[in-house]
């Protein structure tokens, strides 16, 4: 059998002290039990580690070496323990968020940074991408939590976070330009430059003709935000995005005007693979996340906090 943790501070409690009745009472244990966590250990090494008389306890060779091991082997111990300890408490470790690209760009970094600011040695992962995507790292495991949207599932359990309005894009130069709103109709009528099938944004854009009943064949199609976005900005024809992608399609020749007929929301939502606790680092987060929601923190424009 292996020596044990127990044997082990046994015996570095005595070495340290040159005596079993000062170890034993540093330790709050009784001497003969001290004696025979000792007696244990020497028996497993093959070695005696101490030299006895009624008086005093000198350590052997084996025992100033035994000594040094034990040491390590305890303090390392003591140091990992104090470190689950700090992972359990949410003071250490990592937050592991997958999102849309447009939420890991405006909406996570200034919660980031407030959290940071508080537990400085929690690290963060951030996943970005797609839909469909993001939600399987999280009935994957691999992230603690998404956000994202989605409905809710068997297996997923959402709460709304945050929800913005979708708004048409078009070249500066365009006719449309000049309006101070347009409808669904109005962009079904010109060149509909549209996100990939596996997007969130195309499923709503789709939608959202599909009520009007108007025929918006795509005239290009690109996996990207910014890249439909450069379509746009060469003239090339128009689209419709929600507020909160805005900002990643660069400075190009574009206008955003509100967009009716219907008002269509994107809803972000916080999803938890459905009956599994997350961390209590990323439980931290969450928290977080809701205290800049309570007090209605700063969103861009035409971003709102969810009910």
């Amino acid at each position: 059998m292996d020596s044990t943790l127990r044997q082990l501070a046994a015996y570095a409690a005595v070495a340290r002290a040159a005596s079993f009745t000062a170890a034993a009472a540093r330790l709050q244990v009784s001497q003969s039990s001290l004696s025979r966590a000792v007696a244990d250990l020497e028996r497993h090494v093959g070695a005696q580690l101490l030299e006895r008389d009624t008086r005093n306890v000198q350590l052997t060779p084996a025992g100033v070496e035994a000594l040094r091991i034990a040491e390590q082997i305890v303090d390392a111990h003591h140091s990992g323990m104090k470190e689950l300890a700090r992972f359990l408490e949410g003071e250490s470790g990592s937050v592991a968020v997958a999102t849309l690209p447009s939420v890991a760009a405006l909406l996570l970094p200034r919660v980031i940074s407030d959290f940071r600011a508080r537990w400085p040695a929690v690290g963060f992962q951030i996943m970005d991408g797609l839909e469909a995507a993001v939600l399987g790292r999280v009935l994957s495991g691999e992230a603690d939590f998404a956000i994202t949207t989605g409905e809710q599932s068997a297996r997923l359990e959402h709460r709304p976070l945050v929800r913005d309005r979708f708004v048409a894009v078009v070249p500066r130069e365009h006719a449309l330009a000049q309006r101070e709103g347009l409808t669904w109709e109005d962009l079904a009528r010109e060149p509909f430059l549209a996100i990939g099938r596996e997007s969130s944004v195309r499923r709503l854009t789709d939608a959202a003709f599909a009520q009007v009943e108007a025929r918006a064949t795509p005239a290009a199609e690109a996996g990207n935000v910014a890249t439909v976005g450069g379509l746009v900005a060469a003239g090339l024809g128009v689209t419709a995005l929600p507020a909160l992608v805005l900002p990643l399609l660069g400075a190009g020749p574009v206008v955003h005007v509100p967009l009716s007929g219907p008002v269509v929301n994107r809803r972000l939502n916080i999803a938890q693979r459905a009956g599994r606790p997350v961390p209590m680092a990323a439980r931290r987060f969450l928290e977080t996340l809701s205290e800049h929601r309570a007090r209605g923190a700063e969103l861009p424009s035409g971003v709102s906090w969810a009910d």
